[in-house]
């Protein structure tokens, strides 16, 4: 067996492209694994991952194989038939290929396949040393690498994603001969640029993540992160807050540093009359800081984190608070503006706005809006007056200074503005505070796994705002098409559905999506003056669509959603309650023969050419098993009804649960398609009066596989 000794490999680089670094270190580790692999080289991966820091792209290796497995290799010649004269002497076709091969042609091996018998040459050679490939290894794994923009640099012909300035290559504790962008291979890396601005030898690959740490670099990416995490948290329960650290914001700071300290800074307690949603976008999108909350609100403190550990932390803080000052100050400035402005009056401004050519301007969306919204509110127990009023200002924001430099404050502008708009002073405290926090939650759920609107006045804007945006998405000719959907239709739809399933909102799905049509109307689709419209139908369809996923992620199986649609449910979440009900009986022991009845009894009915009558006639019930599972039918209608009209599908499936041994009984012993038409008749009106019990929560023949 051949020796198994750890592999180093890092490459030294100037500061590397922040977002891609991740995916830069992942792709350089998988590609040198699977140039390895391709060669044969046994490696030993155990629980090895990229390394990197914004200067280094690195691979470790706990084992690799000092060299190939031997070669083996075939090639084949000519059939027999044709290398081969009468005599049995060699052909000029024989003799060519075991010249070729170098071989004589009594050396050659015979092979049979398909077609008969040919001869064949061999090989075995030893395998190549690894530290022989590892040359052609790093080319190959540096030249499946996904670099965007690569940089060259010097007079040189070769390019990376940013200059190259060293290279380590270990095998064991021996340096492997390579090259990569001018830089030989050697066993010196770099510490810290400025905390350890020297060569740092690594004696061997095992001493690699401690070398560098001893020379001020985190070069693990997953330590570094917690470094982070754990220095910004202490240093914002120091000033009686805690951080808000966010995945991605953490990911990029991890990025930009190799040895993180974090600093305490503050700003000027003015700036927190702005909404702190325009601060923290501010800190966390511009600079890269973390604010420092108490209670869920922003403090005057914030985080930064330096790539050194300074001699004066306040003089670094004095330079992080001054890049912040200017933005909150602009953040300020837009928003007192905006203040003396009013929401009502920026409201004015959306009639010159285009929402989309084919339908008309912002006001215009506006109004229907505030029609569906108008109409639902009622349904759910709120003032319909209260839910017109705030669908009328839930787009003014768009007019504000303040969303227009900070885009993802939509709603969040407009819930502020509300609260000081004089024209809103006719409104109760209670009445006010509602508009407001709905004009904000009208926006939910703004991205995936985002909570929907928390109140009911924010739920109602939500669904209105979705129904709207669907009707005119649809009417306009902009159904999403493969991976393009440029009105985001998907997501809007999935939102409406989040909405009316997780607020409970028993709503009529179809009758919503009609009414939105209604107001979206007829549209122009070109000069000859053809009209298009949206079909409701259609775009239910496209609703329980987007719930594929959305039951999926919650563990649903798919059959489980699909017997629930086919009936098409007109409340989502009613249809919510079904799925649950349906989870129940398929745990039951009689689920599947169940199922697989109502499969079989559906078959029948639907190749069945005469008319079924409408009710089952007592007199024709010949067969002991037709006239059991008559009267269990007939029970079970009377007993299951009560259950269905509260909604209780749990107990009305399980009360069906109990027809199995009847419906089993009567397959066993009973022959529907009988050549006496009446008798035939009967017991198609007996398998329908089943089939529609069985399937009043759900076509449970989908549970059959």
């Amino acid at each position: 067996m051949t020796d198994i000794k750890p592999l180093l490999i890092e490459l030294g680089t100037e500061e590397l492209p922040v977002k891609a670094l991740p995916g830069l270190a992942q792709a350089f580790f998988d590609g040198v694994i699977a140039a390895l692999d391709k060669r044969g080289i046994n490696v030993v991966r155990g629980d090895a991952k990229p390394l990197y820091t914004p200067r280094r792209l690195a691979v470790l290796l706990p084992g690799v194989a000092a060299e190939q497995p031997e070669q083996r290799g075939e090639v084949l010649g000519p059939y027999l038939n044709i290398a081969l004269d009468a005599d049995g002497q060699p052909t000029k076709a024989l003799q060519g290929f075991a010249a070729k091969a170098g071989v004589a042609w009594t050396a050659l091996e015979k092979t049979t396949d398909a077609k008969g018998e040919r001869f064949v040459h061999r090989t075995v050679t030893a395998g190549a040393t690894t530290a022989a490939l590892l040359p052609e290894v790093l080319r190959e794994a540096i030249a499946a690498m996904p670099i965007p923009k690569p940089m060259r640099w010097g007079a040189h012909a070769y390019a990376f994603a940013r200059p190259v300035h060293w290279l380590v290559a270990l095998h064991g504790d021996t340096v492997v001969e390579a090259e990569l962008f001018g830089a030989r291979a050697g066993r010196d890396s770099r510490g810290h640029r400025f905390m350890h601005d020297a060569p740092v030898a690594i004696a061997a690959p095992g001493d690699y993540v401690e070398t560098l740490r001893a020379a001020s670099v985190l070069v693990d990416p997953d330590a570094r992160r917690r470094t982070i995490a754990d220095a910004v948290e202490t240093a914002a329960h120091a000033v009686g807050g805690h951080a808000r650290i966010e995945a991605d914001n953490l990911e990029q700071v991890n990025c930009l540093v190799e040895w993180p300290s974090a600093v305490t800074c503050t700003f000027e307690a003015a700036f927190l009359a702005v909404p702190q949603e325009a601060l923290i976008a501010t800190m966390e999108a511009n600079q890269k800081f973390f604010p420092v909350l108490r209670d869920g609100r922003l403090t005057e403190h914030f985080i930064g984190i330096a790539n050194i550990v300074s001699k004066d932390p306040a003089e670094v803080a004095k330079g992080y608070e001054r890049v912040i000052r200017p933005r909150f100050a602009d953040a300020k400035f837009f928003f007192d503006e905006d203040l003396k402005q009013g929401l009502s009056a920026m409201n004015e401004g959306l009639r010159t706005v285009t929402y989309q050519a084919k339908l008309g301007s912002i006001a215009d969306k506006v109004a229907r809006v505030a029609a569906l919204a108008q109409a639902i509110a009622p349904q759910v127990g709120v003032d319909a007056a209260l839910a017109q009023r705030a669908a009328q200002l839930s787009k003014a924001d768009l007019q504000s200074r303040m969303v227009g430099e900070f885009p993802e404050l939509q709603g969040i502008a407009g819930r502020d503005y509300a609260r000081h708009d004089p024209a809103l002073a006719g409104l109760s405290d209670d009445d006010r505070s509602a508009l407001a926090n709905a004009l904000d939650e009208a926006w939910q759920p703004r991205f995936a796994g985002d909570d929907i609107a928390l109140s009911t006045l924010g739920k109602v804007l939500a669904i209105a705002e979705r129904l709207d945006t669907l009707a005119g998405g649809f009417a306009a000719g902009l159904k999403p098409t493969g991976n393009k959907d440029p009105f985001a239709l998907r997501r809007t739809a999935l939102g409406l559905a989040r909405t009316l399933i997780e607020s409970g909102f028993d709503l009529d799905l179809h009758r919503l999506l009609a009414t939105a049509v209604e107001r979206v109307g007829a549209l122009p689709t070109g000069k000859d003056g053809a009209t298009v419209s949206a079909d409701a139908g259609e775009l239910y369809d496209f609703v329980l669509e987007r719930l594929k996923g959305y039951y999926a992620d919650r563990g649903v199986p798919a059959a489980h959603l699909s017997a629930v649609a086919a009936l098409r449910p007109a409340s989502l979440y009613d249809l919510d309650r079904r799925i649950d009900a349906i989870g129940t009986f398929a745990q039951l022991p009689e689920a599947a023969a169940l199922a697989a009845a109502d499969k079989r009894i559906r078959n029948i009915l639907r190749k069945a050419d005469d008319a079924i009558p409408d009710a089952v006639d007592a007199a024709l019930l010949r067969e002991p098993a037709e006239a059991a599972l008559a009267e269990a039918v007939a029970a079970a209608h009377g007993e299951t009804g009560p259950a269905l009209a509260q909604g209780d599908y749990v107990a009305a499936l399980t009360r069906l649960a109990r027809l199995r041994p009847q419906v089993d009984a009567f397959f066993d012993a009973v022959m529907v398609n009988v050549d006496d038409p009446a008798l035939r008749g009967n017991r198609l009106a007996l398998l329908q009066g089943l089939a529609d019990r069985l399937g009043s929560v759900a076509a449970i023949g989908h549970l059959s596989a």
